[in-house]
C-alpha cells in the first residue's frame, strides 16, 4: 500500500480559510479618498499597495473579486458643480477621476502577481476594456480582478450607483463597502462618543434615517434586487478577508429588520 503524503500545512490552512469563506463573487466599493492615505489630495502609493494587499488576501481565498473606486481624492462632481461647473461636464471629469484610481489599483494589483482588468464605461481603448457584461463575467470566472471604471457613464449616478449595478449584472453575493469606520451609525461616531452601531440595519431604515450607506439610488437598487450591503473599516489590516469569513465587526444592510 502506497503511504499518502502529508497535506503541507499552508495547503491545509487554505483549505480551512476557504471553507470558512462565505462568498465566492463579491463586489468591493472603496471611495477615492480611501487612497489619500494621510494627504489631502491625490494617491498615497503605500495606501494603494496596502489595499491592494488586501484585495489579493481575499483573491488567494479563491473569490471572484470585482471592485469600484471612486474619484473624490482627485476630482468630485458634484463639488465642481456646487462651485458653478455645468454638472454633466463635472461628472464625467469625475468619471475621469475614477480610471486614474483604478489604474493605479490595477498596476499595485500586478505588482503583486494579481491578473487584473480595467473596465470603462466609458470607452478608451488605448487605457483599459469597454465595458461589455459577458467578457467581465468571463474575467472574473477566469479569476481576474475586474475594476469597473467611470461609474455608469451617464452623469447624475455616483460611483454607489455603479458598484450596486455592476454587482447585480455580474451576479455578486454582496457589496462590501470598505469605509473608515467598523460599519454603520445612528450618527457619526468620530464627532460624538454617543454613537450606536448596527449590527444589522434594512434598507428602508437606511433610506428614511438617512444613515449614509450609499446614497438613496444605491439602496434602492440593492432593495429591489435583494443585494446586502456589508460596511466594514478597510483600515483594519485583514479586515476584508476577516469580514468576508462572516468575522469582525460590520454592519449588514439588508431587508430584514435593524438590530442596534
Amino acid at each position: 500500500m502506497t503511504e499518502a503524503t502529508p497535506t503541507p500545512p499552508a495547503t491545509t490552512a487554505l483549505a480551512s480559510a476557504v471553507a470558512k469563506t462565505k462568498y465566492s463573487r463579491v463586489m468591493l466599493k472603496i471611495s477615492g479618498e480611501a487612497l489619500m492615505g494621510d494627504q489631502g489630495y491625490g494617491l498615497n502609493p503605500p495606501t494603494v499597495a496596502r489595499i491592494a494587499q488586501e484585495v489579493k488576501s481575499v483573491h488567494d481565498l479563491g473569490v471572484e473579486i470585482c471592485m469600484v473606486i471612486g474619484g473624490g481624492n482627485i476630482f468630485r462632481g458634484l463639488a465642481g458643480s456646487a462651485q458653478g461647473m455645468e454638472r454633466t461636464t463635472a461628472d464625467y471629469m469625475g468619471m475621469l477621476a475614477t480610471v486614474m484610481n483604478a489604474l493605479a489599483m490595477q498596476s499595485a494589483l500586478e505588482g503583486l502577481g494579481v491578473f487584473t482588468r480595467v473596465i470603462s464605461a466609458i470607452p478608451m481603448d488605448q487605457v483599459c476594456e469597454p465595458y461589455i457584461r459577458r467578457r467581465a463575467v468571463r474575467h472574473l470566472e477566469k479569476k481576474r480582478v475586474v475594476i469597473f471604471a467611470a461609474g455608469t457613464g451617464n452623469p447624475y449616478f455616483t460611483t454607489d450607483t455603479a458598484a450596486t449595478l455592476r454587482a447585480n449584472e455580474m451576479a455578486c453575493e454582496a457589496i462590501f463597502k470598505g469605509t473608515k469606520v467598523d460599519g454603520v451609525y445612528d450618527k457619526d461616531p468620530k464627532k460624538f462618543d454617543d454613537a450606536k452601531r448596527y449590527d444589522t440595519v434594512s434598507y428602508d431604515e437606511a433610506l428614511a434615517k438617512r444613515l449614509g450607506v450609499m446614497d438613496a439610488s444605491a439602496i434602492a437598487l440593492a432593495r429591489d434586487n435583494n443585494m446586502p450591503i456589508i460596511v466594514f473599516s478597510l483600515d483594519e489590516p485583514g479586515g476584508f478577508r476577516t469580514i468576508l469569513a462572516g468575522e469582525g465587526t460590520y454592519t449588514l444592510v439588508h431587508g430584514g429588520k435593524s438590530a442596534a
